[in-house]
């Protein structure tokens, strides 16, 4: 079982590691062609909003109620009730996430006040066009985005539940090609050339999609959307996203935070702890979400035969297993984070400054690194034996500390006009 699962964790690992090396050249060709300006600020604002919603409704709180309840129907119903929950999830989160995606393009002005209320009824201007105005109309385009990503979550959690672990783990990269195909041949087409990366968004949310459906064809698994409001599977997927959404809306209000906080910051701030975000990212990624990915199946099917043993083991063994990588991998990016910023995105209109100060953000994001990648293990624990009330308790804990460290870091680096206040921001998270 652990070589299946160590063999499972490798592939969907080099996938993610594709994905990763793709998203570093890609973030590499924003900071040559865009730098970290107002606009690019306006960009990571419109695209964080619709990914604020897809970990709500996609590998968030969807994920975590779908896949378990998935696996029980796997495990102890027949192929025809199991198709039945696929069709009537399909309907019910295609429908839902319609509706969200034409009222959040509808309600986009609003929408950058409440995730960016520093760049409302500000002096700068970025060719006569606000950040604010250039955040809504990217908005409007990428809002969409949420409806195709979140489906293919939905679908990528089925292929999981049959070990198909490759594909779902590949879907990234294509968002990664149509956002370097926009930098690179788009941006000259549009009075704002970072018009072109929200076009980007859109165009990849569908490709990701697509690129789904002939694997599900080949499983015989093809979901035919219906609605029924009372059919048993979607209530029970219901009941436990209720507790998971808030749960997810937890670990995302105190990403939101972090953005409304930057965004009254100097320009710059957002970009410069997107940037080492990213870099972060990359060993969380390959590492923890790789396992957490291939886990949760497992541990759901062992939950639903009632191994507890199995259950345990594998709990023990993924967390083993990161631990070994992950302090290493902290500690490498804490010593290393100038000059693998410098190294990656010092070019063009990214210059040492901007590398220098998303140097003192990784250094902060990289303290927590370790602990990010062991609760990527132990999340799963609980959402296999269908209990999301746990994690929501020790997320909402969690916010509370993230309020409190964000106000007690940032605003002394403000008064006392320390470098670097968005620093603060990193080391709260």
């Amino acid at each position: 079982m652990r070589s299946k699962l160590l063999k499972s964790t490798a592939v969907v690992g080099v996938m993610t590691l594709l994905s990763r090396v793709l998203g570093l050249l890609r973030d590499i060709i924003f900071a040559l062609i865009f730098g970290a300006t107002g606009g690019t600020d306006a960009f990571f604002v419109a695209f964080k909003i619709p990914n604020f919603m897809r970990r709500l409704f996609a590998e968030g709180a969807f994920a975590q109620a779908f896949v378990p309840v998935l696996s029980e129907y796997k495990e102890t119903r027949s192929r025809e009730a199991l198709q039945d929950l696929i069709d009537h999830v399909a309907g019910t989160l295609g429908g839902l996430l319609l509706m969200i995606s034409i009222i959040g393009s509808l309600a986009a002005p609003l929408l950058v006040i409440l995730f960016a209320p520093g760049f409302w009824n500000e002096s700068e201007t970025l060719e006569a066009t606000s950040r604010y105005q250039l955040t809504t109309d990217m908005l409007r385009i990428t809002f969409p985005y949420i409806f195709f990503i979140a489906l293919t979550a939905f679908a990528g959690g089925i292929l999981n539940s049959y070990s198909k672990f490759a594909v779902p783990a590949f879907t990234p990269v294509l968002l990664n090609l149509c956002l370097i195909a926009a930098a690179i041949w788009a941006s000259d087409w549009f009075a704002q050339p970072i018009m072109a990366l929200a076009w980007g968004v859109a165009i990849a949310g569908l490709v990701q999609l697509l690129f789904q459906f002939p694997f599900l064809l080949k499983l015989g698994l093809m979901p035919r959307p219906r609605y029924k409001k009372q059919h048993p599977g979607v209530q029970q997927i219901t009941q436990l996203m209720i507790p998971a959404i808030i749960g997810s809306s937890v670990a995302q209000i105190n990403l939101l935070l972090d953005t409304v906080i930057a965004s009254f910051l100097v320009a710059g701030s957002v970009s410069w702890l997107y940037f080492s975000d990213r870099l972060v990212e990359f060993p969380l990624g390959i590492f923890g979400i790789a396992l957490a990915t291939v886990i949760l199946p497992n541990l759901s099917q062992q939950h639903a035969r009632q191994s507890a043993e199995e259950f345990n083991n594998t709990l023990d063994w993924a967390l083993k297993l990161v631990t070994v990588i992950a302090i290493p991998a902290a500690t490498g990016l804490l010593m290393l984070a100038a000059p693998l910023l410098v190294t990656l995105f010092n070019y063009g209109e990214f210059d040492a400054h901007d590398a220098h100060m998303s140097s003192l953000s990784l250094m902060a994001y990289a303290l927590g690194l370790p602990a990010f990648i062991i609760i990527k293990v132990l999340a799963p624990g609980f959402y296999a034996r269908q209990d999301v009330k746990t994690p929501v308790k020790i997320a909402i804990r969690a916010m509370i500390a993230n309020m409190f460290l964000n106000v007690l870091f940032v605003v002394p680096m403000v008064m006392y006009n320390i470098e670097g206040p968005h620093t603060g921001l990193a080391l709260a998270t």
